[in-house]
Order: structure tokens, then C-alpha cells, then sequence
């Protein structure tokens, strides 16, 4: 079977998950022999390497994207103009800037992209829609998310094929967006979704928020969990000096405060003078002003030293970082659709401390690799991680569960049997529903 994957990129400035899972994605249906024609959009991605990803050219850059936007005059200069915005080098200017512009300010543009055909970036569809004539037909389309349905919908038209969409975290987006924008992307997304032929939701969490939100036929929704490479086993003991990770976008939105209020109650206790707390994910623009708090404070409090900042968040740099963690907690204070730091610790034997909301119930239960705690404060959290801390074999305990529910039950195998299941249950109805036109 031959699919278009449209792929969103993220600028590779911070460990975006949805990025992660697209790459998994593609890499799980070529292992498993399928045809994958690869689409990015808006920014190379470059951390989570895939060759199929990296070499195809990059469409809707995010330059042009934007100045087609803001000026009716971008939407007529020839491509020689706008082939020199979509250079490696100016998408990577753009790159280091992604993240910056709050999803507030950026409604008209998200509305505009999801409007395909009717929206101010047409130009940038039409040289997408010239590129895929020359691939020889494909089966179907799989669109990373929702906010892309009127590129979808502009390609199914074209083709005749079917559109499969996956969906993890639009909520949190669209919902930051001002008013009118929020409600018009939801009553766009829900209108062009009556002609998504499936819907894949990473979570069943996530499915039901999203179904109720876009007014989804649950015989349309599926549920396909990320996937990913679990790699050889951990090797040697754990580190002998305890340390707590966290594994995210290092922002105040996804609960650092927290972890960070919680590691140093625990570092004023004579059991845990030597703790550590070690930190990976990196940052936006966004961030800069609170990371700056952040720094001032551990150094305010004398725990600068035993605060580590992990730069490098490529696959291998993951790996090394989760080997130094003890446990790994990111207590976000909102439900969150997946959180693939779970699959990653417990590929490495890192059990997760995590609050009970959103789909992390549902992942740690799958996974047998953690603990939850309710409710989500500071003294809940910091109680939860002392307990296990001090319990050498329950860690151990949870650390091999873990480890053994992600090798069998979220490698990449797994994903591309369940996407390609989901692949058959759309195409021959679609191969039907050609043959009667």
C-alpha cells in the first residue's frame, strides 16, 4: 500500500512528541515494506532523522507560509522568489525562531492553511499538488493532524483518495488561540473532517476529547499508540547517585515548577543531600524568560551545581540522558493526549512518577512501569518521589515492567500493524466508491 505522509515540522528547538511519533511513523511502515511518499512542512527536521523525511523538498515553508500571509503581494512572486526563502539556510534562520510566536497570535494563519484551497496560501498548494502528479498514484493520504484537513481535502480531491488523520494535543493549540480564530479552526476542522475516512487518536484520552470536539462518527475513530525502538537493554547498574529527570519542552506550562519546588523540598532532607535533578527537552523563544527565573532561583536556593541541563535531545543524547535518571516525572498540570517520555523511560528502566490526568493513567497502566499520584501539588509529588527513591526494589520492579510492556507492546512493528489495519479499512471502500463514479 502507498501513502502520502504530510509531515508538519517543529524547528527541532525543543523534543516535540507529535515530530517523534511522525518520524516513528514513517520508519515503522517502511520496516514493515509499506511505500511511504514523505511531504514536511513548514522546517526541515533534522534531530529525529529519517532519510526518507530529510531529502524530500520542503513545502508551505515557513517564511513563505507566513509573508503570504500578512502580504497580497508574496501571493504572486514568481518561485524564483520564493525558492530563496525556502533555502536550508533561511529555513533554518526561521527554524531557531519557531516556537517564539505564541499560537495566540498565529490564528489567521493556522485558519488559513486549514482552509486549503480558499486560503492565502494557495500558491504554496498548488506547487504541492504539481509535485505529488509526478508520484505515481498512492493509495491514501495521512495527514498529521487535523490543522492540516484543507491540505487534505485539496489532495483527496485531486486524487481520489481516502484522507487519515491523526490528532495529538490540537486542543492545546487551538484552545491558546483569541477569539474568532479558536471557534472558526474548530468549526473548519469538524466541517472538513466529514470527509476523513478514519481518524487515529494516540490515546483513547485523546480520542474521546477529540470526538467530542469535531463531532467525530466513532466508526471512524481508532486508536493507535506511539511506537518506538526500545534498543538493546540497559547496561550496568543504576547511577549510584540519585537523580530525578524530566523529559519535555522545559517550559512552565508542562509542570517544571512543580518538579523543581518538589526537588528541593527533598534536597533539605538529610536522606536526600545528594540528589540531583537533571533536565533535557530544550526550549522556545517562549521560554527564555522563565528558564532565566529558573536559573536564578536553583542558584538562589546553592543547588546550581546539582542541576543538570541536557542540550542535546537526539535520539542517542536520549539515551544517555534517561541512563543517568533515577525516576522521570513530568506532573504537567493539564491532560496531555500521549507523553512518549513514558515509552523512552521505560525502554531504558527509568520507572515515571506522573499525576493521575489526561492519558497518563491510561500509558502507565499499559506499561506497569510507574506510579501515579493525585493531586497534582507539590506535596503530593514531592511525598511519592521520596517513597520511591528510598525503595531500591520497587524501582527495579517497575523499571523491568516497564521495560518489557514497551518491547512488546509499543515497538514500532506494533504501530505499523495497527496503522496499516486502520490503511485496509479505508482503501477498498475508497477503491469501490471510484469504480461506481
Amino acid at each position: 500500500m502507498k501513502s502520502i505522509q504530510i509531515l508538519p515540522g517543529s524547528g527541532d528547538n525543543f523534543y516535540c512528541e507529535n515530530c517523534v511519533r511522525d518520524n516513528a511513523t514513517v520508519r515503522a511502515l517502511l520496516k514493515a515494506g509499506e511505500e511511504v511518499v514523505t511531504v514536511p512542512m513548514y522546517l526541515p527536521q533534522v534531530i529525529e532523522r529519517v532519510d526518507a523525511i530529510v531529502n524530500a523538498p520542503v513545502f508551505y515553508g515557513g517564511i513563505n507560509a507566513y509573508l503570504q500571509q500578512v502580504s497580497g503581494i508574496f501571493r504572486w512572486t514568481p518561485r524564483w522568489i520564493d525558492r530563496l526563502f525556502d533555502t536550508r539556510f533561511m529555513l533554518g534562520i526561521a527554524a531557531k525562531r519557531a516556537g517564539s510566536v505564541r499560537a495566540r497570535n498565529l490564528g489567521d494563519l493556522t485558519l488559513s492553511v486549514m482552509k486549503g484551497e480558499h486560503g492565502k496560501q494557495v500558491k504554496e498548494l498548488d506547487r504541492l499538488l504539481e509535485w505529488l502528479d509526478g508520484v505515481e498514484r498512492p493509495d491514501l493520504v495521512h495527514l498529521s493532524t487535523p490543522l492540516l484537513i484543507g491540505i487534505g481535502l485539496a489532495i483527496r480531491k485531486r486524487f481520489g483518495i481516502p484522507i487519515v488523520c491523526t490528532m495529538q494535543d490540537e486542543d492545546v493549540w487551538i484552545d491558546a488561540m483569541d477569539e474568532p480564530w479558536r471557534t472558526q479552526c474548530w468549526e473548519t476542522m469538524a466541517e472538513g473532517g466529514k470527509d476523513v475516512a478514519a481518524f487515529i487518536a494516540v490515546s483513547r484520552y485523546f480520542g474521546d476529547v477529540m470526538a467530542e470536539r469535531l463531532r467525530i462518527d466513532p466508526g471512524k475513530l481508532h486508536v493507535v499508540p506511539i511506537g518506538i525502538d526500545a534498543g538493546d537493554p540497559p547496561e550496568g547498574p543504576a547511577p549510584e547517585t540519585p537523580a530525578l529527570g524530566y523529559l519535555a519542552r522545559m517550559a512552565e506550562s508542562m509542570g517544571l515548577p512543580l518538579l523543581l519546588e518538589a526537588f528541593l523540598r527533598l534536597k533539605k532532607t538529610d536522606r536526600w543531600k545528594k540528589l540531583r535533578l537533571h533536565l533535557s527537552g530544550g526550549k522556545t523563544g517562549d521560554d527564555a524568560p522563565f528558564l532565566e527565573r529558573f536559573r536564578k532561583k536553583i542558584a538562589d536556593e546553592g543547588v546550581a551545581a546539582d542541576v543538570a541541563f541536557y542540550d542535546e535531545f537526539d535520539p542517542k543524547s536520549r539515551i544517555r540522558f534517561l541512563s543517568s535518571l533515577t525516576l522521570l516525572s513530568v506532573p504537567s498540570p493539564h491532560g496531555v493526549a500521549f507523553g512518549t517520555y513514558i515509552l523512552e523511560a521505560g525502554a531504558r528502566g527509568v520507572p515515571v512518577v506522573l499525576p493521575k490526568i489526561g492519558s497518563y493513567p491510561e500509558l502507565v497502566g499499559a506499561t506497569g512501569g510507574g506510579v501515579l499520584y493525585e493531586p497534582n501539588d507539590v506535596d503530593t509529588l514531592a511525598r511519592v518521589l521520596d517513597g520511591l527513591l528510598g525503595d531500591a526494589t520497587r524501582r527495579a520492579e517497575l523499571g523491568r515492567k516497564g521495560r518489557e510492556s514497551v518491547t512488546a507492546h509499543f515497538s514500532l512493528d506494533t504501530m505499523a500493524r495497527k496503522l496499516i489495519d486502520v490503511y485496509r479499512t479505508v482503501v477498498p471502500s475508497a477503491v469501490a466508491e471510484r469504480s461506481r463514479k
